[in-house]
Parts: structure tokens; C-alpha cells; sequence
């Protein structure tokens, strides 16, 4: 792609035919994430505004890469570009007329988060025949005690939340690697479910890929379907599948090295590790560990993000903005990385490999969390005020959370105002008779970010609380729940169908015809790698 001015104009018709093509393109959505998820193009990345110092860099490494930006005509793409610039980014253009000219090109408009995943698992459901059992079926079978296990899918986190009686976690990298060993009966009937369909599919086709010799199939809607079906869930569960044996650590990687051959996904070693970290400044280089957490922490290659392999595959847009850029994965065995890869690889983000077992020993390991890679953060200029300073402030302060909507309702600062960073011009004019102004957010890094913005928009003082309202939570000191002062409509983030107020059940139905709808989508979209499934 030829490098453009930054700020020029692309039209709709020369993104959508950069889409088409095979070199490295990125497309970024600004606006808030339920605004995104009210519609845009299959292959649009969301970044709102406000949080592109804290994504740029992880979603968009090479800073010559060809970006397009959009917006809904509000001026978001335009101070982006004075962003990116100010970070080096060297090659962006605005797509003209947003989400408005795509669409009125007759071009294809996708509601929702996590699109293309998801449609992948409607393609492989629809073109593969995945099995499935529904909730009413599944109780029943379970009541008359018929030898069934429920594999949850989904990380432990969700999985404790809500899941279905009687299941245990396995998400979904770890259930190759895992159930070999674990589901020793070939005549255990092996239901696999996550909270509606997408996981429950890609799970349940992943174990049917590796030649499990079981029954398998996917749990219909999920928890969600379930629940439709007037049945409790559980909560609290901690079970999870163990690790397995040597022997079951055989299998699996036998298993893995079948799915390999089948879906194409090649292994390299460390010198071609090494020649792609040599060739950043010509192709992005995406490096992720996909093992748990937990292992990830305890010992990873030092460059390597961590992307739980099943989380990459459902969310794989919120980890990669560039498309057909170089993906590597990383396990200790070869079971989890090769699983994933086989998706990555049907779903078409790009080239995408394993790093061979010895290659992975070779290298230089670091322990505990993922290195930050927040762009701006050096050059942030903001007073700050400490949690005990805060608590002992009288007169007319007005504090104002930048975390989001979400975190905010489950407890923010008592007094605090939500608000979104990129609205800052409009929501600041709303606060009544103020004399000075605090900023917080989760960990105080977005606050600081936006202390300078706040301070050109606001005649009085402007500080940030150190350490965030995290730093105030470790105080001992109080927090208030609820939507108590929006500054802002909480457009930031897109409530769960389960989690929506009103008729939670006519929520649940609509969000799965939408699921369900999208091979129908595709079709008409034509963009998507894997729409060729579908057939006519």
C-alpha cells in the first residue's frame, strides 16, 4: 500500500477492496464500544478514543502501517490522527463519511462484539454439521443419570459466575490438551457449552477434530439456552479439568499433530523466530503465549503477550488490529498452540505459526505480568493527590471517574461522576459549580492520561488520584454502587444480554437469532475468508 499523507481520505470502496486484499491493512473504529457494536464492517477493529494510548501499540505494533479511521463525523478520527502521529504512526487515512457512506454503498453493516469469530462458528456449525443437544435434552439425560460430562469452555472467571450443574471448566485451548486424558469411557456422551454458541461450537468441532473417539457435541444457546429453557444454573463452581498425565499429554499431542496436517498450521523454529523479530519494521509481529494465566505468569518468552488460546480465538480482534500480519503462538507442548493456530488459520487473520517445543526452551523467559505498552504515558503532565488527601478535601471538589460504565456501577468513589475521556469537552460543562476537579479511573494510568485535556477545558485546579480508585479500595476507604452521576450516556460498553434490565429472556432470544443470523450476513458481506463454507 502506498503510504499516504496523514489525515487523507480514503472511500468506502478502497477499504472495503484493501479488505480484500493479502498485505497488512488495519481498520479503527473510534467511537464507544455499544456504539461500534450498534453496527460496522465485518473487519473494524474497536478503539474508542479514549483508550487508544493504552491499545495502539498492542493492536497495531508496526507504526508504517496502513491504518483507516472512522468516526460518526464528530471529530474523533482528526484528534486521533494528531495522536498518532505524535507516536509516530506514519501511515494513517480517514475512511470519508464513516459508517453512513458504508453503508449507503450498499455494503454490509455487523451489530455486536467479537464479530468475525463468531460468525466463523456459524460457518463451521452450518458447513460441518457441528452436533448439538439442546438444554431440555441434556436435563433430561442428566437426570436419569446416562453417563454424560459437561466441559464449560469458557475461562474460570465466567465459569464461576453462572454454569451448568454439574459441569467443570475446561476452556477452550485446554480441551484437547485435557480431555484425552480426562474422558477415559469412549462411551461418555462429552457435551461441550460456553454462555451462548460461539465457544460451544468451536469446542465441541475441536474435540470432533482431533478424533476423540466419544459422542461430543455442543450444548444449543449455552447458559443462555438453559436458562430459556426455565432451568437453574449454578454459581460458584471452581472445578476444573486436571492437567494431564504423560500419557494423556501423548495422546493429546498426537491429536494436535493430526488437526496440524489437516488445517495447514506450520511450525517453525527459533531462527525464523528470530529473522520475523528482524523484520518488524516491514510486517507486524504478533507473539502470544496461550496457556492459562496462571502459567503465563509464572514464566513466559519475554516478548510474548499473553492470549489464553480460546479467548484469541472468541475475542481475536481485540488482540490483533492488523490484518494478515504474522501471528506466532506459544505453549510449553505443542497441544494448545496447534488448536489454536488450527482456528486462527480457518478464521484468515493473517500467517500464522507454532513455535516448535525446542525452540521455546531456547529462549529467554521473564515471570509475572504482561508488560504494559501504554504510548504517551512518559509525556503525561498531571498533579496527583493522594487517596488520604482525597478523603480529607473539603470545599466544592468535584471528582470524576474515567473508568468504565461498568466498573463505575460496581463501585466508584462516593460523590464521583462518570464520564467518558473523549467526551470530556461536553460532560466537564455539566458539573455544578465545582472549584477544583480529581480524575480517577481503575489504576489512575487513564486519569493521568487525560489530566492535560481536562485542564484545557476547566478554569480551576485539576489533579489525579495516585494509584486510581484501586489505590483507595486498598485504603480501606468506602465506595457507592449504582448509576448514580452519569456525565454520559454509558455508551462505552455493551451490557450482556443477561445482564440488560427489563425482559432479560426476550434479550437473551434476540442476542442469539443475532448469532445465528450471521451466516446470512456473511453471504451478502463477502469479505470474510471462510464465507466459501457456506456454499451457495
Amino acid at each position: 500500500m502506498t503510504v499516504q499523507a496523514a489525515g487523507a481520505a480514503l472511500t468506502v470502496s478502497g477499504v472495503k477492496a484493501r479488505i480484500a486484499e493479502k498485505t497488512e491493512f488495519a481498520l479503527l473504529d473510534l467511537r464507544e464500544e455499544a456504539v461500534y457494536a450498534a453496527g460496522h464492517p465485518l473487519f473494524a477493529t474497536s478503539l474508542p478514543l479514549g483508550r487508544l494510548e493504552l491499545e495502539i501499540a498492542k493492536l497495531i505494533p508496526r507504526r508504517s502501517t496502513p491504518i483507516a479511521l472512522y468516526d460518526d463525523g464528530d471529530g474523533l478520527a482528526e484528534r486521533a490522527i494528531a495522536k498518532l502521529e505524535r507516536f509516530g504512526y506514519t501511515n494513517v487515512a480517514v475512511m470519508a463519511g464513516g459508517v453512513a457512506a458504508w453503508q449507503a454503498a450498499g455494503y454490509e453493516l455487523f451489530a455486536g462484539l467479537n464479530v468475525p469469530s463468531k460468525a466463523l462458528a456459524e460457518a463451521i456449525e452450518e458447513a460441518q454439521g457441528t452436533p448439538h443437544i439442546d438444554a431440555r435434552e441434556l436435563h433430561a439425560k442428566i437426570a436419569a443419570g446416562e453417563n454424560v460430562v459437561i466441559l464449560d469452555s469458557r475461562p474460570i472467571e465466567e465459569f464461576a459466575r453462572m454454569s451448568i450443574p454439574g459441569g467443570i471448566d475446561c476452556p477452550g485451548a485446554e480441551l484437547v490438551y485435557r480431555a484425552h486424558d480426562f474422558v477415559t469411557d469412549p462411551e461418555t456422551f462429552v457435551v461441550v457449552n460456553c454462555a451462548g454458541r460461539t465457544r460451544s461450537i468451536i469446542g465441541a468441532q475441536s474435540l470432533i477434530n482431533s478424533g476423540l473417539p466419544n459422542r461430543v457435541a455442543a450444548l444449543k444457546n449455552g447458559t443462555m439456552g438453559w436458562l430459556l429453557a426455565g432451568l437453574d444454573l449454578a454459581h460458584g463452581e471452581q472445578r476444573r479439568v486436571p492437567k494431564p498425565s504423560p500419557e494423556g499429554l501423548a495422546k493429546a499431542q498426537h491429536a494436535a499433530r493430526t488437526v496440524a496436517e489437516r488445517f495447514g498450521v506450520e511450525t517453525i523454529d527459533g531462527a525464523t523466530l528470530a529473522r520475523f523479530r528482524d523484520e518488524t519494521a516491514q510486517r507486524n509481529l504478533y507473539i502470544f503465549d496461550v496457556r492459562s494465566p496462571e502459567e503465563y505468569q509464572a514464566g513466559h518468552v519475554a516478548d510474548a503477550r499473553s492470549a489464553q488460546g480460546g479467548q484469541l480465538v472468541q475475542a481475536t480482534d481485540r488482540f490483533v488490529g492488523v490484518r494478515n500480519a504474522r501471528i506466532v503462538l506459544i505453549d510449553d507442548d505443542g497441544v494448545r498452540a496447534t488448536m489454536t493456530a488450527s482456528w486462527l488459520v480457518q478464521l484468515g487473520v493473517g500467517d500464522v505459526y507454532v513455535l516448535a517445543e525446542d525452540a521455546r526452551r531456547a529462549e529467554a523467559l521473564a515471570d509475572g505480568p504482561e508488560t504494559e505498552r501504554i504510548l504517551g504515558l512518559d509525556d503525561a503532565r498531571a498533579v496527583p493527590i493522594t487517596p488520604e488527601e482525597l478523603a480529607d478535601v473539603r470545599g466544592n471538589v468535584a471528582i470524576v471517574d474515567l473508568d468504565t460504565s461498568a466498573n463505575y456501577r460496581k463501585g466508584h468513589i462516593p460523590g464521583a461522576h462518570f464520564a467518558i475521556r473523549a467526551r470530556l469537552a461536553s460532560s466537564l460543562t455539566k458539573l455544578p459549580g465545582a472549584q477544583s476537579l480529581v480524575l480517577t479511573s481503575a489504576n489512575g494510568t487513564l486519569a493521568r492520561l487525560a489530566a492535560s485535556e481536562a485542564a484545557a477545558l476547566v478554569p480551576f485546579p485539576v489533579k489525579v488520584l495516585a494509584g486510581g480508585t484501586r489505590a483507595w479500595v486498598e485504603r480501606g476507604l468506602p465506595l457507592e454502587t449504582g448509576a448514580t452521576r452519569l456525565l454520559d450516556d454509558p455508551v462505552d460498553v455493551l451490557v450482556k444480554p443477561h445482564e440488560r434490565p427489563g425482559d432479560t429472556a426476550k434479550e437473551m432470544r434476540e442476542y442469539l437469532q443475532w448469532e445465528t443470523g450471521l451466516g446470512a450476513q456473511l453471504r451478502r458481506d463477502g469479505d470474510a475468508p471462510f464465507v466459501r463454507l457456506l456454499g451457495p
